[in-house]
């Protein structure tokens, strides 16, 4: 029976102490030793807590492709280099707010990136954007625990999300005619779709995570047809 209480115990004491938000999903892999947040946890706690961290990871590695693609953009902000930019969007503890994305966060920061007139870093913007929206879909959690309830469906539109920030990235142009931000090299005698790698790993993590979710709590998700060239951005909070 006490065994029993053991999560019930500990959970108001682990759920405050919860990051929630914060610059990027920590998680726990490859720590050791006996953890009792673990009594807290369900299976699919811990589902989660993995196809977040694979989603973060993959977003990391994207913002680095974007700065050394685009070099200009981490100077705007003032950094040393490329690794420091990447830092203080990962490391720091922001709500993925800051102070030159003039006050918006999720898919608004993400917009900022391809409007003509912003002259801030726009990597930060996209990335940043993207952090933020798909943290929002976590509900704005990093850690789960029995109690937490995701959403399937705002994980669904996550991905919808990113499918269509990528097409934005892809294809938004300044009126010059040069993309806002160049990622895949498609011309030349080898294609570099690295960056298409990456964002596909964060489109089918989101995408699974919903499914395995919808399936085990017998909720049906509503898929909305959109040309993604035209879509608009989908809600992710409930």
């Amino acid at each position: 029976m006490f065994l029993r209480l053991i999560p019930l115990i500990f959970l108001p004491l682990l759920a405050a102490c919860a990051n929630t938000g914060s610059g990027t999903a920590p998680g726990k892999a490859g720590s050791s030793g006996f953890d009792p947040g673990q009594l807290a946890k369900t299976d699919i706690d811990r589902v989660a807590e993995a196809h977040q961290r694979e989603i973060f990871a993959s977003l990391k590695l994207l913002a680095e492709k974007l700065y050394r693609r685009n070099p200009r953009e981490w100077r705007k902000s003032g950094q040393a280099s490329v690794e420091a930019a990447v830092a203080r969007i990962f490391e720091g503890r922001h709500e993925w707010r800051f102070a030159e994305l003039e006050g918006k966060r999720g898919t608004e920061a993400i917009q900022l990136a391809f409007r003509e007139d912003y002259a801030g870093d726009r990597v930060l913007a996209f990335v940043a954007g993207l952090g933020g929206m798909i943290q929002a879909s976590f509900h704005d959690k990093a850690e789960f625990f029995v109690l937490d309830d995701l959403d399937p469906q705002a994980l669904h539109n996550a991905a919808r999300n990113v499918e269509i920030a990528v097409w934005k990235l892809s294809n938004a142009h300044a009126a010059g005619g040069e993309l806002f931000l160049i990622s895949n090299e498609a011309s030349g005698p080898v294609r570099n779709l690295s960056f298409e790698r990456e964002f596909g790993k964060m489109i089918g993590n989101l995408d699974l995570l919903s499914r395995i979710i919808a399936d085990k709590t017998s909720r049906t998700v509503v898929k909305v047809i959109q040309n993604v060239a035209t879509a608009l951005f989908l809600p992710v909070k409930f």
